[in-house]
């Protein structure tokens, strides 16, 4: 807790954090400890996240993450109701003015602390989700109703909040960078020599999921090698459907190398550094963190148009865009970008952005969505 903090002020921050692994753990710890020099911030995560036979991966951990810098207990059981009642009762002792959560989460402890005039805030990275199922709605609208305020990172996603739920007290903030992954262990040349590339290399990185579209990338690469046959295009991440159509279209292309696994921490760096342009040949969704560890660690962007994913996209300064589901303008902008060498062009572009997406600038907006919404207690 920073000296600053704490007088009087008190966050909770609830959800999956350190050992559990992914985009949304390292979101809410960056967030709890760009908060910490303003409030005593406290953590709960997850006991179980999901149960095993739902799960397509095969770990939900990752033991080697840095620990959070704020305390943190693991109590919270996603399909076990006592303690969510446990959470709600934890929560009260520490009294906050606020329990920050990521939108997705089916977390049914809030309700007794809002009566206690806690605050609820959701970070919301989407609001309808990417693969709807039967029971978003109802879902959608139990969140909506016990929850207080928001911070939303797109113009698409603000669009849904107004439609869902207009007038809501909300914040818009840009996606900050994942910058705990530039740890300059590595130079383009010293990634490259690592992972044993040359010419030119195109990365898809993440889960890999049916609305990722990475088979309309690998449907593109095959044009992209038909023009640049001394092309790599490097997938990295774990299957969660089944891999052989992709492996099938990847044979048929070409020069495609999977790692088909979890990406840790201490393995990131290289594989950004190493690659000229990473993909997210998405063909739906709202937002990625992916587009912000690639900013970070200097690669440009080529994205499709969907939801709010391109607005992170400054067209020609940043990276590039096209259509979603349409292979050959992806197969196009990827040949432009090699063939006009315009990664070198897009370094200082890239670089000016880092100030704009700060977790520090993620912070004072959150701190300051607080404060309108007055919270009863634990805010002072």
């Amino acid at each position: 807790m920073g000296e600053a903090g704490a007088a009087g002020r008190r966050l909770a921050v609830v959800g999956p954090l350190h050992p559990w692994r992914g985009g949304l753990a390292q979101y809410l710890q960056l967030l709890g400890e760009a908060l910490m020099p303003y409030a005593e911030v406290r953590g709960v995560t997850f006991t179980r996240q999901y149960p095993g036979r739902l799960f397509p991966g095969t770990s939900q951990l990752d033991p080697a993450a840095p620990l959070p810098r704020f305390p943190t207990a693991a109590m919270l059981d996603s399909i076990g109701p006592i303690s969510w009642r446990q959470v709600a009762a934890h929560l009260e002792r520490f009294a906050p003015g606020a329990a920050i959560l990521k939108w997705w989460m089916p977390f049914f402890a809030v309700g007794p602390l809002r009566r206690r005039g806690t605050r609820v805030l959701l970070v919301c990275d989407n609001l309808v989700a990417h693969e709807p199922r039967v029971y978003d709605r109802a879902f959608t609208a139990w969140m909506l109703r016990n929850s207080d305020g928001y911070l939303v990172m797109s113009d698409s996603v603000e669009r849904d909040l107004d439609r869902l739920k207009p007038g809501a007290p909300r914040r818009r903030v840009p996606h900050p960078f994942y910058a705990q992954f530039d740890r300059g262990r590595h130079t383009r040349d010293s990634a490259r020599a690592t992972l044993g590339l040359t010419g030119d290399v195109a990365l898809f990185f993440g889960y890999v999921r049916h609305y990722k579209g990475l088979d309309t990338l690998l449907t593109a690469w095959r044009r992209v090698r038909a023009l640049r046959p001394e092309a790599t295009l490097v997938v990295a991440g774990e299957f969660y459907e089944p891999p052989m159509p992709y492996r099938d279209l990847a044979q048929a292309a070409g020069g495609v190398r999977f790692i088909d696994r979890y990406i840790p921490d201490d393995e990131v760096e290289a594989l950004f550094r190493a690659a000229d342009v990473t993909v997210l040949p998405y063909r739906s969704g709202t937002q990625s963190g992916v587009t912000h560890v690639a900013y970070a660690l200097g690669s440009p962007v080529i994205a499709t148009t969907v939801g709010g994913i391109a607005e992170s996209v400054r067209e020609g300064d940043t990276g590039l865009t096209c259509p979603p589901e349409d292979p050959g303008a992806l197969a196009a902008a990827l040949v432009r970008f090699f063939a006009e060498g315009l990664g070198a062009r897009m370094a200082a572009p890239i670089g000016a952005l880092r100030a704009e997406h700060s977790w520090e600038a993620l912070a004072r907006s959150t701190l300051d969505l607080i404060d309108e919404l007055r919270p009863a207690r634990g805010w002072t």
